[in-house]
């Protein structure tokens, strides 16, 4: 069983990775006492916003699901990059920990149980409907949601956990050359690319891969297009000079 002691996320425009290494973990006092530690090193944060879907299911269950996790998630990036423009998914960052869930164990299992404040069963479900729902094709806009799991060349994988995964997340399992951090990061970028239509073209680099240690990236992706509910109308809009959160 697929025991991560650290996990490491990385978001960039609607991307999102972990990579699961042995190790050490890194506090967040900002998680209730109890859940996993994680470091979050950022070095560019963004993500795409999706339309709602709370109609449809039960309210109470999608805030505690993604609204609680994504606003911890959202304050630990603004306080560790309070100048940068940030936008997180929600559903992207459980996603991501659902799929770690189904293979956690032990302590890291009740980590992450009480961080996503769901049991395995539970968030398996409502991430399920979710993804079906914003990719519907009754939905108005363009959303699709992927997700892969990258695995070193020779790891094992249990089979109910790569069953579950591709069952609850359509997730994808592809084998790497973690040894090579430069080729390991192209065939995850390529997948990215493709996934996202070419919006993103390079999500991680190897200096992000321990090629002794890495032995799996998990990744989501999320692709966006969508009219504005209320656009911009020509005649009322001026170029003007764009001032960012530094002044600058």
């Amino acid at each position: 069983t697929l025991r991560p002691a650290a996990t490491r996320l990385r978001f960039r425009l609607g991307a999102l990775s972990a990579a699961a290494t042995w190790g050490s973990c890194e506090g967040w006092s900002s998680l209730p006492e109890g859940t996993m530690n994680w470091h979050f090193p950022f070095f560019l944060v963004a993500t795409v916003t999706l339309p709602s879907v709370c109609s449809q299911f039960n309210p109470l269950s999608l805030e505690e699901l993604g609204s609680n996790t994504g606003i911890q998630v959202f304050n630990q990036i603004v306080r560790s990059r309070p100048h940068d423009n940030v936008v997180v998914s929600p559903h992207g960052i459980a996603s991501i920990l659902g799929m770690l869930q189904l293979g956690a164990d032990g302590r890291t299992k009740k980590q992450l149980t009480t961080v996503m404040r769901y049991s395995v069963n539970g968030v398996g479900k409502v991430l399920k409907k979710i993804n079906k729902a914003i990719s519907s094709k009754k939905n108005k806009d363009l959303v699709t949601v992927a997700n892969a799991v990258f695995v070193k060349n020779g790891f094992k994988m249990e089979v109910p956990f790569v069953t579950r995964n591709k069952d609850v997340f359509q997730c994808e399992v592809q084998n790497v050359s973690f040894e090579d951090p430069a080729s390991a990061c192209d065939s995850i970028n390529m997948w990215v690319k493709n996934e996202t239509r070419g919006m993103i073209d390079s999500l991680l680099s190897p200096d992000l891969i321990d090629g002794a240690l890495t032995r799996l990236v998990l990744v989501n992706a999320v692709y966006f297009k969508g009219l504005w509910k209320s656009r911009f109308q020509p005649e009322n809009t001026k170029k003007r000079t764009f001032v960012a959160a530094d002044g600058k």
